[in-house]
């Protein structure tokens, strides 16, 4: 634990010492900004982690958080979280919200109960509450991102969810006919064409203006959300050695290579397909994102070599959205052993995503605003 505790103090200054600098270097001033944090799967980890990550109050200085949940579930689980003191202000949006405090909506005032490590209806219940309590903040302007702790599917299903998990939920919250699951490390970028489906299903889903559209919005997404200014992406095969010229299967000559020299032709720096088997060994250094066919494809290699340190993002909506690279953990919840790191990270990610887009629209505001001035024959 104390080696944890550790890496964690180290990677929080190397953050903010980063995001200070930052702001230095290009004159910018520290602005305020509102992270949401849904408090995720009652019978899960996810209240646990997010006890421990605000119990580092220096996180007060860099963002006003705001959690969406229940005074009452929360307390039950500071009860686990026995070297934890910390204190919630109670508002009833994230308009109210104040700084230097850790804000809590509650999504609900009634008693549940709470049966640790289990799928139940009532955990999915209430963190459905909680995700749109904060979807309609965020949609009002009242927070900057969402932070999502972990749902259970199965819990999400017994509550009558009508999706298959975050990521279709919010894209279809959005309005929004695709979106792109974004897996995010210091090193390694893993985006994903399909998302939870059904491996028999892969195949017959894959389509030449699906993988042109997860292209695009991936390019787009490194660009305003991740300071990329030419962005290269490598796109995986959907068969073994990437079907090996038509014997393992066609996918790649008649829909996935169609797509990249699509997106090619429209500008955009794009390579493969790839076969799987050998491209993990050098793809950190060749480029700079990695389009996966499928769930697993992707998330596999990825949770190998990031695990813990990653971050699901979730690209092309009109707001921000990340959450941890892990589960509900049923089999850890209510023993006080959960790690917030990789919630600490989805919410440095999310913080980091904010600045970046602020500061790539003000960009193209003040070139257009130069534009404009010299059309008019204006001199600054």
């Amino acid at each position: 634990m104390q080696f944890m505790n550790s890496i964690h103090n180290a990677v929080f200054v190397l953050h903010t010492f980063m995001y200070l600098c930052t702001a230095v270097i290009k004159n910018q001033q520290l602005f305020e900004m509102k992270i949401g944090i849904t408090i995720g799967d009652i019978n899960g980890i996810g209240p646990e982690i997010i006890i421990k990550a605000f119990s580092d109050l220096r996180l007060l200085n860099m963002f006003t958080p705001v959690i969406y949940g229940s005074y009452k579930v929360l307390s039950y689980h500071k009860n686990i979280v026995k070297e934890s003191n910390i204190g919630f202000h109670s508002v009833t949006s994230g308009a109210q919200a104040v700084a230097n405090k850790i804000n809590l909506v509650n999504c609900w005032d009634e008693n549940i109960n709470i049966t640790l490590g289990k799928a139940t209806a009532d955990g999915g219940k209430y963190a459905y509450l909680s995700l749109d309590k904060a979807l309609a903040d965020i949609k009002e302007g009242h927070i900057d991102a969402i932070v999502t702790a972990p749902i259970n599917k199965q819990a999400m299903q017994m509550a009558k969810f009508p999706y298959p998990g975050h990521t279709e939920y919010f894209t279809a919250s959005d309005g929004k006919s695709q979106s792109l699951m974004l897996l995010t490390s210091d090193s390694l970028k893993v985006a994903l064409v399909t998302n939870h489906i059904a491996v028999s299903e892969i195949a017959s889903a894959i389509t030449k203006e699906l993988i042109l559209e997860k292209i695009r919005i991936l390019n787009k997404t490194l660009i305003e959300d991740f300071g990329y200014e030419k962005p290269h992406i490598s796109v995986l095969g959907l068969n073994p050695h990437a079907s090996d010229d038509g014997l393992l299967g066609n996918e790649e000559e008649k829909i996935i290579r169609p797509a990249i020299v699509e997106a090619k032709k429209q500008g955009l720096m794009v390579s493969g397909p790839f076969q799987q088997m050998d491209f993990w060994k050098w793809v950190m250094e060749k480029s700079d994102a990695v389009l996966a066919m499928y769930h697993d494809q992707g998330l596999i290699p990825f949770k190998a070599l990031s695990f813990g340190s990653g971050t699901n993002v979730t690209a092309g909506l009109s707001f921000i959205r990340t959450s941890p690279d892990h589960g509900t953990a049923y089999d850890i919840a209510g023993n006080n052993v959960a790690d917030p790191s990789s919630l600490l990270q989805a919410i440095y990610t999310a913080t980091d995503i904010v600045r970046n887009r602020k500061e790539y629209f003000e960009s193209r505001e003040n070139a257009l605003v130069r534009r404009e001035k010299k059309s008019a024959g204006i001199h600054e």
